[in-house]
């Protein structure tokens, strides 16, 4: 049989599925198909052979200038291979996954974490650990179907994936954004002692942060385990200094589970789940995210555990970034270019028409700018958003350059 005719006819059993009608439908390509990037990413980036300013890298330090990222990642290769040649079950973890964990448990003040390939897989993972009803041996067992999970309905995507199938209205239930009051109403009607609340420290789509102390109070409250998606702000956040303290020493100090990703501040790939020792070598068989799949590449973890280690004990590296986004964020505002109601790193510029957000995501890059925009299904419709990480490498005339952009499209649309 000829591929030409195989695919004809993969097309027409695929045809109940109606992929094709949905691509045709999609107006937006790039949303689908992505760009093919050439290079490393950071300040820019190169995306089918044009370099744009890139307001759109979770990696948003500029490691490289303090931390030799590249190196320890070659010397990590060299030392403990590419790949950990199985999973965690089968043969174990490799000696870098090992300090990592130590690494993070002790910054993340739990006392015991497991890492995961992805962010995404943590979340994924600790949903089902939590979740899980499984029988092995006789005394072996857990049986945690009847669990109830109250998350902020903001959650990242993972979160609601671990979620789907547990009976919503039944075993998950969802509180408005930030909204601590509703919380306590859903609490307090909520009759079981397996209740697992589950917020964001900083959340994606909008930059916003969790009213991480006073949702922790209603967990103590009403005997409700705690588990803070922490992915935007691990390494960020915690020293007095700094924008969010409270709530990150409270975090350090009173949440159950911590999740944190090593794809933001850290640069790299991976995440983790940080909690009370038991829970966590429990999640070793319930996760399945960390069982059933490779882990972290050896050399990632390798890298991981000295950038975290570098950004401890040289804070002048976040506090210097944190600087540097504030005065975008204040040069904002001077021009009357309102953004949400945070301190966070992230700069997310409310637009409303969904159709002129994503006409200035075109224009951004015709004029030389990577500029990410949140629009339906991510936030509600007509509620769409241009989302920014400032990159610790934009120069001065980059940032300028993107300002007067900004307000040239915002007149021309209107907004």
């Amino acid at each position: 049989m000829t591929a030409s005719r195989a695919s004809a006819q993969s097309v027409d059993r695929l045809a109940p599925w109606a992929f094709a009608a949905f691509v045709e439908a999609n107006t937006h390509e790039t949303a689908y198909r992505p760009p093919v990037v050439d290079g490393p990413v950071g300040a820019t980036i190169v995306r089918n052979g044009r370099e744009l300013v890139n307001f759109a890298s979770i990696s948003f330090l500029d490691l490289e200038r303090h931390v030799p990222v590249r190196r320890h990642f070659a010397e990590g290769a060299l030392a403990h291979g590419l790949s950990t040649s199985g999973s965690r079950m089968t043969q174990g973890i490799c000696r870098p996954h090992q300090v990592l964990e130590e690494t993070i448990a002790r910054h993340t003040g739990k006392e015991r974490a497991i890492s995961f390939a992805t962010g995404l897989l943590a979340n994924i993972g600790f949903v089902n650990a939590m979740s899980s009803s499984a029988h092995f041996d006789v005394g072996i067992e857990v049986r945690n179907r009847d669990t109830v999970f109250v998350v902020d309905r903001d959650v990242h995507w993972s979160i609601w994936k671990g979620l789907e199938g547990l009976g919503y209205g039944r075993n998950v239930h969802a509180f408005r954004h930030n909204d601590v009051v509703d919380l306590a109403r859903i609490l307090g009607r909520v009759r079981t002692r397996k209740t697992v609340v589950i917020a964001e420290s900083i959340y994606s789509a909008d930059g916003t942060m969790g009213p991480i102390v006073e949702i922790l109070d209603e967990c103590d409250r009403h005997g409700a385990i705690s588990m803070i998606d922490d992915a935007n702000g691990f390494m960020v956040y915690g020293p007095e200094n700094r924008p969010y303290a409270r709530e990150a020493a409270a975090i350090r100090e009173r949440a159950d589970f911590v999740m944190v990703s090593l794809s933001k501040a850290i640069g790299l790939e991976g995440g983790a789940i940080a909690g009370p020792a038991e829970a966590i070598d429990a999640f070793e068989l319930l996760s399945g995210t960390s069982m059933f799949t490779a882990a972290i590449q050896p050399p990632t973890a390798y890298a991981a555990e000295r950038t975290i280690e570098v950004l401890a004990g040289n804070p002048k590296i976040v506090d210097d970034y944190l600087a540097h986004a504030a005065r975008l964020r204040q040069q904002m505002h001077d021009i009357n270019t309102p953004t949400t109601p945070t301190e966070s790193y992230m700069l997310s510029v409310p637009i409303g028409n969904d159709a002129a957000a994503l006409q200035m995501r075109e224009w951004f890059v015709e004029d030389g700018y990577l500029v990410p925009v949140f629009s339906y299904p991510a936030v509600a419709r007509n509620q769409a958003l241009l989302r920014l990480f400032p990159h610790a490498g934009h120069t001065e005339e980059q940032m300028d350059g993107f300002l007067r952009t900004l307000l040239t499209y915002r007149r021309r649309l209107g907004v």
